[in-house]
């Protein structure tokens, strides 16, 4: 099958190559009821030197940048309590944490999530962390932006290989609350 963005070798339907993702991811895949049919969910191939995005960028064609999402992990505080939540958002813009993120969990402080909290928690490696396959009950905060892009490019649980997914079907992820203004400039 062609990617539908970008120039790669090869872009196979997710539940096609279960064995390259993480655990996590798989069971997402395999378990997929949404709208948009589980096969449009595409895994590509990509070297783990690059998985950072700016490097990702570089060497697969800056124009991805405009079609990339990342999948951050956030702690909100409050009163001795920590809730970790999943944030999607364009590569071209930055997680409002301490605005919308924080207000949205209702959280006296909100940050970054340490990386071994992020990956311990997810069972997912650090630099391919993606929505898909999150632990249940994990509130999945995703920037309007994403669901209207026809194709997003997001991590695969695994800093190897990469994730082509439908925009919309963002919005239908488990626990996902989709939000204007999540990814600021």
């Amino acid at each position: 099958m062609d990617a539908p963005i970008g120039d790669f070798d090869r872009a196979t339907p997710a539940p096609d190559c279960l064995d390259e993702l993480t655990a996590p991811v798989a069971d997402a895949v395999r378990r997929w009821n949404g709208s948009v049919p589980a096969d449009r969910i595409l895994y590509v191939d990509t070297d783990p030197r690059w998985a950072d995005t700016a490097v990702f960028v570089e060497h697969y064609g800056r124009e991805l940048l405009e079609q990339s999402a990342n999948c951050v992990v956030v702690a909100g505080r409050r009163a001795g309590e920590t809730t970790l939540a999943a944030c999607v958002a364009l590569s071209t813009t930055r997680v409002d944490v301490n605005g919308v993120v924080r207000r949205r969990l209702g959280a006296r402080k909100a940050s970054f999530a340490p990386m071994e909290t992020a990956t311990s928690a997810t069972g997912m490696e650090y630099g391919g962390i993606t929505p898909l396959g999150l632990p249940a009950g994990w509130p999945v905060l995703v920037d309007a932006a994403v669901v209207d892009l026809p194709w997003v490019l997001v991590g695969s649980g695994r800093r190897r290989g990469k994730l082509l997914i439908p925009g919309k079907a963002f919005a239908e992820l488990p626990d996902a609350t989709v939000l204007e203004g999540l990814g600021v400039a």
